[in-house]
């Protein structure tokens, strides 16, 4: 019995251990996007598909949010974080 109740906790937790990595992922992401891609001169201006990925991101969409991210730093020749 305490065996069944473990597995359960344990698969019960795994979504939200998911979801805090990739919360972590797709901020990271964002902050490197911002730091090295989207700035123009002194003004930080991201583009469109950028800037809605990112606010996909903060609004916890984060399926929506990390591909672009990933393929904007790719073209950008950046090497992407590891994923936790």
């Amino acid at each position: 019995m305490a065996r069944k109740l473990l597995l359960l906790a344990l698969v019960l937790a795994a979504p939200q251990a998911a979801l805090a990595d990739d919360a972590s992922y797709c901020a990271e992401l964002s902050a490197l996007y911002r730091r090295y891609l989207g700035t123009v001169g002194e003004r930080s201006f991201p583009d469109a598909t950028a800037a809605t990925a990112m606010d996909q991101c903060e609004k916890g969409n984060y399926a929506q949010g990390i591909p672009p991210l990933e393929k904007k730093l790719r073209d950008g020749r950046f090497t992407l974080p590891k994923r936790s």
